[in-house]
């Protein structure tokens, strides 16, 4: 019986990861896609290194209710903001530039508009303009109600402030 058991518990767990992961894609396909299918993107922005960045991996990403909201609402894009590969986007190339021991992408800097904060999560709309960017670490009750307000186009209708008095969360 307890073998059972042990068993039906792993197959719950094994559901619900793998029908709830986030599907992250590059931001080249991201945009390809909206020019398709609009679509409002998600960017988080992280670097290899950063602690926080990997505990909202781990922590809100893995959130079945957040990747749920996610999938549904956005195309997701990861960018490392040290990543050595150019970015080609509407026409310019962003490049990576060395700085001390590591360096920076010069697209991560222009998504977050000279503020390197890691983690980031950058909201971009329909036409690929920057809605907002949010610095920092998020919880899965922190980020629910931002992806909501920013995936759904509730800041389109209401301030964040009137938005907040008539979320109902999910979680």
């Amino acid at each position: 019986m307890r073998n059972l058991l042990f068993f039906l518990i792993l197959i719950c767990i094994s559901f619900n990861s793998k029908g709830q992961k986030i599907n992250w894609i590059t931001f080249e396909e991201a945009i390809a896609l909206n020019k398709k299918k609009p679509k409002n993107i998600l960017i988080d922005v992280y670097t290899d290194w950063c602690g926080y960045c990997k505990k909202m991996d781990r922590k809100t990403y893995n959130n079945v209710v957040i990747a749920e909201i996610i999938n549904t609402n956005f195309y997701a894009v990861k960018i490392n903001a040290e990543q050595k590969k150019s970015i080609f986007y509407k026409g310019k190339e962003y490049k990576f530039i060395a700085n001390g021991r590591k360096g920076y992408n010069e697209f991560a800097l222009n998504l977050l508009h000279g503020k390197m904060s890691y983690p980031s999560t950058v909201f971009m709309d329909t036409n690929e303009r920057i809605i907002q960017n949010v610095p920092g670490y998020l919880e899965p009750r922190e980020i629910e109600p931002i992806l909501i307000y920013f995936g759904q186009d509730k800041y389109l209708k209401d301030s964040w402030k009137v938005f907040k008095t008539t979320f109902k969360s999910n979680l």
